[in-house]
């Protein structure tokens, strides 16, 4: 790959800038309050720009994580769409991609998907590669969750950024999951598409549209399946070393409207 094929923008360094601030804010503030109904409002500010600037970082990853495999695999188009640029913009309908799945985030629901790449999957050169490109997205949350568990863990910090990471790190191990299931319309799906039968292929087509907003629904409305969902995710989330109660102040903090 040339190596001016990757060139981050100013857009990717911006919201790592405006991360980096949310983490400070959320160290230096007064953590005594966290679990309190009087919160410090730098440290709630703090949680809050951490934790909606990364997951808008990580977004920005995981649709890379679709256009780099898929480079590496035979589709140079990705370079001249942008994909490569690390810029949010070139991944997202400012609607559909930014502020719906931000609404969801902040009223505590699921972390749904947010962006989309056009891959040309005609040149990519094998199912195996279509398979990949499908898994790059995900596995980047995967591996964004696992990164600020360990950090976590091992680096000893302010409980304010503490919780704040572990929140998002949680959030991070949802997104996984939720775009791993192999739904028409998911990654997960399309990992399993290259292998599928002709009809199977041709239902799942049909189904793309709509089959993610059942899913959505299902989770929303239906209380067994949200739970199986949600222990799921904190199954996972303890298994790579992530702390529930941690991330369980880390969502109060975040949702400081709701208390």
């Amino acid at each position: 790959m040339q190596r001016s094929a990757v060139r981050p923008s100013p857009v990717f360094f911006g919201i790592l800038a405006l991360t980096v601030v949310g983490g400070l804010l959320a160290a230096f503030g007064d953590a005594s309050t966290l679990l309190t109904s009087d919160q410090d409002p730098m440290v709630v500010a703090g949680v809050f720009i951490l934790v909606i600037a990364g997951w808008v970082l990580s977004l920005t990853l995981h649709e890379f994580g679709h256009a780099f495999v898929a480079f590496k695999g035979g589709d140079y188009e990705v370079a001249s769409k942008g994909y490569l640029s690390m810029d949010v913009r070139h991944y997202t309908d400012p609607v559909l991609s930014i502020v719906l799945p931000l609404v969801f985030l902040l009223i505590g629901g699921i972390p749904l998907p947010g962006g989309a790449v056009w891959i040309n999957r005609w040149a990519l050169r094998t199912r195996g590669v279509a398979s990949w490109v499908s898994l790059a997205g995900p596995l980047s949350n995967l591996l964004i969750g696992i990164v600020l568990t360990v950090v976590v863990m091992l680096v000893p910090m302010p409980a304010g950024l503490l919780v704040g990471l572990s929140f998002l790190a949680l959030l991070q191990i949802a997104t996984f999951v939720l775009n791993i299931l192999p739904v028409p319309g998911l990654d997960g799906y399309g990992a399993i598409e290259p292998y599928l039968s002709p009809d199977a292929r041709e239902f799942g087509a049909k189904a793309r549209p709509w089959a993610p907003l059942v899913l959505f629904a299902l989770l929303f409305a239906v209380p067994a399946v949200g739970d199986a969902f949600w222990d799921l995710v904190t199954f996972i989330y303890g298994a790579v070393g992530g702390d529930d109660i941690a991330a369980a102040v880390g969502q109060y903090t975040f949702l400081f409207w709701r208390h």
